[in-house]
């Protein structure tokens, strides 16, 4: 079981000017509470180490991506066509050429299932288990599995977002009722943008190393001082990073060939993608990446196919998302690292059966697709299906508490452990009636 304390206090003799000196450094995305937290026991040894999860904010189509009705009246199945997989009977849109070749790796969820069609609503949902609750704050997956699987990555945080942690509408940052040190550092910036540099890795003009090193020191005397505060061991770490070589260089994409930039795309999900494999590589467990736009209310074609109007090849989204996820499981499979990195490709929910009359689909959580690869996951098969329209589940219904369960299972994390919170209440990882979607596991 894991017990900890979710508050601690700050001295109240802090000035402002000293608040304002640590909050530099603590815009690296570590928090300064240091609380006693340890390791709940493990199911079973772990398939997965790592993951990546590439969330399509603002719920994607299913419709236009991993579950078209080729068959369905024309305002159902929408503009964009069917194509065979290398999987003999399934079939995947034709803007994602490069998964269907890679279905053998790739496992499709149709028949995922919520009722909650609010993007902040949603987001929580897939990415905690739970529905929200006005009285709790649950912690998503990733945040728990940066406290459970502990940091191997040296300077490097444990849990990190490309570009940026903002899911749902930005309502949601994943912590729940843990310490704020366990959710995501936000690389922030585009990628995809000639000269990229991590914003927080770059001393602001006017704040040199030794200046930094300098408000560390300040820190940990007021520490030292008062009895009451917890060691800055996570003001260290972020010293650390900013001075650290190794974690520069991680993020570094002009390391890489203008040949391998160029199998992910120029967009941003696919140098995004590029750089969670690249963090992957260096022991980092936990990459978000995460690819915005997909809140598609109108002119849906051109959002999802073309990019922009008249583009003779399609840059949309869902072309991008293609390149992007083709070449990493590519990339991690010719590593030998596909096998112990689970990659996770989903939204808050899917889109309505019927075309509007602006062209595009309305919010529809009833029933969506989640596609996964790696990790442990048995690859070539599709799960669950929805009915002829894609309106509801018509086989095998997942909730996103069965598919929390599931990913905690292939990470080694019990789903039946237990947080408590402050004041004693039990907080268990996985929901009540959750379960492991074990056509999934290999």
């Amino acid at each position: 079981m894991l017990q900890h304390n979710l508050m601690h206090q700050p001295s109240h003799g802090m000035s402002r000017r000293g608040v304002l000196q640590l909050g530099q450094l603590t815009a690296l995305g570590v928090g300064l509470s240091q609380l006693p937290m340890s390791l709940g026991a493990a199911s079973k040894p772990a398939t997965a180490k790592n993951c990546i999860l590439i969330w399509l904010d603002g719920g994607p189509s299913h419709l236009e991506t991993f579950d078209l009705k080729p068959a369905a009246p024309v305002e159902v199945r929408g503009p964009l066509n069917a194509i065979q997989t290398s999987v003999f009977g399934v079939s995947l849109s034709e803007c994602l050429p490069g998964l269907a070749q890679r279905m053998s790796d790739i496992a499709v969820i149709r028949s995922m299932t919520s009722p909650l069609g609010e993007h902040n609503l949603g987001a929580h949902y897939l990415l905690t288990g739970y529905r929200p609750s006005p009285v709790l704050q649950y912690p998503s997956f990733h945040a728990v599995a940066n406290q459970q699987l502990g940091n191997v990555a040296g300077a490097l945080p444990n849990n990190i977002a490309i570009p940026e942690y903002r899911v749902g509408g930005a309502g949601f940052d994943g912590t729940g009722v843990l310490p704020s040190r366990f959710g995501a550092f936000s690389v922030g910036g585009d990628p995809a943008k000639k000269d990229y540099r991590v914003r927080d890795l770059i001393p602001p003009d006017g704040l040199t190393l030794d200046r930094i090193d300098r408000r560390r020191s300040f820190a940990e005397k007021l520490a030292t001082l008062n009895s009451s505060a917890a060691p800055s061991q996570s003001l260290a770490n972020a010293f650390e990073i900013v001075t650290s070589p190794a974690a520069r260089t991680a993020f570094d994409l002009d390391d890489e060939s203008p040949a391998t930039r160029g199998r992910y795309g120029s967009k941003s999900v696919g140098q995004s993608c590029l750089m969670a494999r690249r963090l992957v590589e260096r022991g980092v467990h936990f990459v978000t990446v995460n690819q915005r736009g997909w809140d598609t209310h109108e002119n849906l074609y051109t959002r999802l196919k073309e990019g922009y109007t008249g583009a003779k090849v399609g840059v949309g989204l869902i072309p991008s998302l293609d390149l992007a996820v083709s070449a990493l499981i590519d990339d991690l499979k010719q590593s030998g690292l596909l096998d112990e990195t689970l990659v996770v490709v989903m939204g808050e929910f899917g889109r309505t059966p019927k075309i509007n009359t602006l062209g595009g689909r309305d919010h529809w959580p009833r029933v969506f697709s989640v596609a996964l690869a790696g990790g442990g996951v048995k690859g070539g098969q599709v799960i669950g299906a929805s009915d002829s329209v894609g309106e509801s589940p018509a086989d095998r219904p997942v909730t996103p508490s069965d598919l929390v369960c599931t990913i905690y299972s292939l990470l080694g994390i019990d789903p039946a452990a237990v947080l408590k919170t402050e004041d004693g209440r039990p907080v268990r990882l996985a929901a009540d009636d959750a379960s492991v979607v074990q056509e999934l596991l290999s």
